[in-house]
């Protein structure tokens, strides 16, 4: 029996071995057995308590900050639909589905005048994945501004979690990992939108400045470790510019992997785990990724 046929009849779109490549930042990466794309969150709660147990089910939003291994992804992966893309304002509260762009979300906050979002014009990605690492930039965090988040367990139960759950940390998420959110809710201050809208100019100026934007790239390769920054580290390593195959460390920005000449999966990973060494060897420090590797080697 074929994984499709064990899965249950769904009123979203669910395929067999599509390629993820297309779907990822850095444009590598093999297929997924399965993809579902659910219709809206009763159509993922029916799935999710009607798979069998031994199938296993994660989610992939935008993937501007993961890997997909060249062996692709058993199971299923879900990207969520259009459908949890609404932003919604009431005063100063803004609440967002998990598959709403971060920069989308600051800027309708911004037009509201609805301030403490700004940093978001810097983040790439969708909420969902914000919320699963605590996402942030230029002194912001996730964690300052969220109040409430909706998810849906394994089982497909829905339950509202509020920030102490998140059990935040920086670049961490202590929430379960079985979790699928859905939507967050976020509690801003209130500004003017000409004040807000610089400040995110300012952000955005900043990120083209010095990050290789244009680029294959999937954000920053690695979290800054206690007391030091990891493009220091990684640049006294001598490690900007660094190769491996079609993979390279931005000479921008070092701590940025692109993929620049048609690199895979095992390029890229094989670079993040050669500058690891390095900065360990010569520096004394341990990298931890802060990109996030799924699926099988090929």
């Amino acid at each position: 029996m074929s994984l499709l046929e064990r899965l249950p009849k769904v009123r979203g779109s669910l395929r067999a071995n599509v390629a993820l490549a297309p779907y990822t930042w850095l444009r590598v990466g093999g297929a997924a057995e399965a993809l579902f794309m659910p219709k809206d969150e009763a159509d993922l709660a029916h799935f999710l308590s009607s798979t069998p147990d031994d199938v296993p089910i994660q989610i992939l939003g935008v993937a501007s900050n993961t890997l997909v291994r060249d062996g692709g992804v058993k199971g299923v992966t879900v990207r969520l639909s259009p459908a949890f893309a609404k932003v919604t304002l009431d005063g100063l509260t803004v609440t967002a589905g998990a598959a709403a762009l971060d920069k989308t979300v600051a800027k309708k906050a911004a037009d509201a005048g609805v301030a403490g979002l700004e940093f978001y014009a810097g983040v790439p990605g969708t909420i969902g994945g914000a919320l699963r690492m605590n996402a942030g930039c230029y002194g912001a965090e996730t964690k300052d501004i969220l109040h409430s988040v909706v998810a849906l367990n394994r089982t497909g139960r829905r339950q509202v979690m509020d920030l102490d759950e998140m059990q935040y940390s920086y670049r961490h998420c202590g929430a379960p990992k079985d979790l699928f959110f859905t939507e967050a809710v976020f509690q801003g201050t209130a500004d003017s939108p000409v004040n807000i809208k610089r400040r995110m100019d300012e952000i955005t100026a900043k990120r083209e400045a010095s990050q290789p934007i244009r680029e294959k790239t999937g954000g920053s390769t690695f979290k800054n470790p206690d007391g030091h920054s990891s493009w220091k580290l990684i640049d006294a390593a001598g490690c900007r510019g660094l190769r491996v195959g079609g993979a390279q460390m931005s000479e921008q920005h070092c701590n940025f992997m692109i993929n620049a000449d048609e690199a895979t999966a095992a390029d890229l990973e094989g670079l993040g785990e050669t500058v690891r060494a390095r900065v360990l060897e010569s520096q004394g420090v341990e990298l931890y990724w802060e990109i996030r590797r799924i699926g099988e080697a090929a």
